[in-house]
């Protein structure tokens, strides 16, 4: 049969395509704008005709139906990593999370130690060998396409084709739907004088020919803000943005110099502009690969001069890093800050950041304390913590003593917060 027929053969209504779910599953979606919308919506609308099931993901960006405290016994949200739709539930408890690293995600799934029955995904037309490119999200989902015994699609002919490990056969396909509904566009975080302050001492540190991981925030943008005057940077990160592409059109990212896949920029996934999704579009210097491979820290790690940049909430004056939860609340996810943090650290030449504005509440709150807050997740460990910048200054903390990191943090603090930090050290023998 040919794949044209194979298409014409499972192609159907998004009502009809999610019933392949069968009571207790667990349907995988891909982070952020890899999710489909259609298959979701039709979920929601039939998801009192079901019992157990559970979708997991990373980022969900839209309040789809199905995120209801009523109806959590027919239709479950699980989070890999929390976003503003799933926070409540996550804070409330009636959307329960899955702890790991963002690199180890596929891992989990090869492993059966988290189930994988079913994938809804977006993905681009099928192109004239069969193949569909799931360019928005690769992920953990191909590794959950491996797994499930139900893999369904959502059409789309704005999901752009992309290059890498992201293509999936008709053949592996159980049923699809379309859609031509414009792919959702997230635009460039705020960014104020602290924001810039910051960036400005990162873009200082990151020389011409650096291979760049950046995270999504306000500062990461403001470091690719100041990166215009730099020559031959590469890119392997795990997010591609509109950042990234506003350097590639600014010819400051070339790839030249990038030991590990010359020429090529690497990310799991994209999250942005309907101009960045067109740029992703066959685009040869781009590919799109599973997230163990993107996150691994050996791999990554292979990268010499690779300049990880990564944001948290609170860090305390051994170094570690809280960046996850507000207190015992969760609030996002470990994502890949840890796979970063410990791929720069083993990079020849490598330099992990983690970033934070001095202070929260209008400057009420110090976000450099001398503990974290009870019930704090720790994203980033005081044994791999390594570069850390305020709008006041930089403090390499890598194989510092305790006593030296608690100085250096308390000089890149808020001066307003600085005598009582010190005199919070001294009870606890720091100082």
């Amino acid at each position: 049969m040919s794949v044209q027929s194979l298409y014409q053969q499972k192609r159907m209504s998004a009502a009809d395509a999610i019933r392949v779910v069968k009571n207790g599953d667990t349907i995988v979606v891909p982070t952020a704008v890899g999710e489909p919308p259609a298959l979701l919506t039709a979920l929601s609308e039939a998801r009192r005709d079901f019992r157990g099931v559970q979708v997991v993901q990373i980022l969900p960006l839209r309040k789809y139906a199905y995120f209801d405290p009523e109806t959590v016994e027919n239709v479950r949200h699980s989070a890999y990593f929390f976003g503003g739709v799933s926070r409540p539930g996550g804070q409330d408890g009636w959307i329960d999370f899955i702890p790991a690293y963002f690199s180890e995600l596929p891992q989990l799934i090869n492993r059966d130690l988290t189930p994988a029955n079913v994938v809804f995904s977006m993905a681009s037309p099928m192109d004239e060998h069969g193949y569909f490119s799931l360019s928005l999200g690769t992920d953990y989902t191909m590794a959950a396409i491996a797994k499930a015994h139900s893999v369904v699609l959502e059409v789309n002919p704005n999901v752009p084709f992309a290059n890498g490990n992201c293509h999936i056969h008709i053949s592996q396909v159980a049923a699809l739907t379309e859609s031509e509904d414009p792919i959702l566009e997230v635009g460039l975080p705020k960014i104020g004088p602290v924001q810039e302050a910051i960036g400005k001492y990162v873009a200082d540190m990151i020389p011409n020919g650096a291979t760049l991981q950046i995270g999504y925030g306000g500062i990461p943008d403001a470091v690719v803000m100041q990166l215009t005057d730099k020559h031959d940077l590469g890119i392997h990160t795990e997010m591609v943005g509109d950042g990234i592409m506003s350097l590639v059109e600014a010819g400051v990212v070339t790839n030249r110099k990038k030991n590990f896949h010359p020429g090529k920029m690497l990310a799991t996934f994209a999250l942005g502009s309907k101009k960045l999704y067109q740029f992703m579009h066959r685009n040869p210097s781009l590919e799109m690969h599973p997230v163990d491979f993107t996150n691994d820290p050996y791999r990554a790690g292979k990268n010499d001069n690779l300049h990880a940049i990564n944001a948290t909430m609170q860090i305390d004056f051994l170094g570690q890093c809280g960046s996850e939860s507000l207190g015992s609340k969760p609030y996002s996810g470990t994502g890949g800050q840890s796979d970063f943090v410990r791929a720069a650290n083993r990079s020849n030449g490598g330099k992990a950041f983690i970033v934070l504005p001095s202070t929260a509440k209008d400057d009420t709150i110090s976000r450099i304390v001398p503990t974290l807050s009870a019930g704090t997740h720790v994203s980033t460990s005081k044994n791999d913590i390594n570069y850390v910048v305020t709008e006041f200054g930089v403090a390499q903390l890598r194989g510092k003593t305790a006593k030296q990191r608690c100085e250096a943090l308390i000089g890149i603090a808020h001066p307003n917060f600085r005598g009582e930090l010190r005199e919070a050290a001294k009870k606890i023998k720091l100082l």
